[in-house]
């Protein structure tokens, strides 16, 4: 008769009808934490176990730059080579070590004064 009135309710004083919920409660819980305790420690093992850290392989970037005729004609070779290395280790901020330079040209300067002048304007009112 007692098990009867766990099941359904009917007969049971409201303490009995508190105490049957607060450890329902509780016992469900305990199961959901537990089940997610187990879950996190199995997707924690897999991490261990399936990951494998991309080897890193330091690889030179290298890269083809162009320069303009603004350049004066007499700047030492290797200079202008050192020039173009920092600008581009700069512009892809990494370190110039990581850097190789195979070969760069001239560019005609075709463009009108006036897209120079804004240019230059433009350049200098960042800076």
């Amino acid at each position: 008769m007692y098990s009867q009135g766990l099941l359904t309710g009917q007969g049971l004083t409201l303490g009995e009808a508190l105490k049957t919920g607060a450890t329902t409660t509780v016992l469900g819980l305990s199961i959901v934490f537990s089940v997610l305790i187990i879950l996190m420690i199995v997707l924690a093992l897999f991490k261990v176990i399936f990951y494998r850290a991309p080897k890193k392989e330091i690889k030179p970037v290298t890269t083809a730059v162009s320069v303009n005729e603004t350049a004066q004609e007499d700047t030492d070779e290797d200079e202008l080579i050192a020039v173009l290395t920092a600008a581009v280790a700069a512009s892809l901020n990494t370190s110039t070590y990581n850097l190789r330079i195979k070969s760069y040209r001239r560019t005609d300067n075709k463009t009108p004064s006036w897209n120079k002048a804004g240019l230059n304007e433009t350049i200098n009112n960042r800076f």
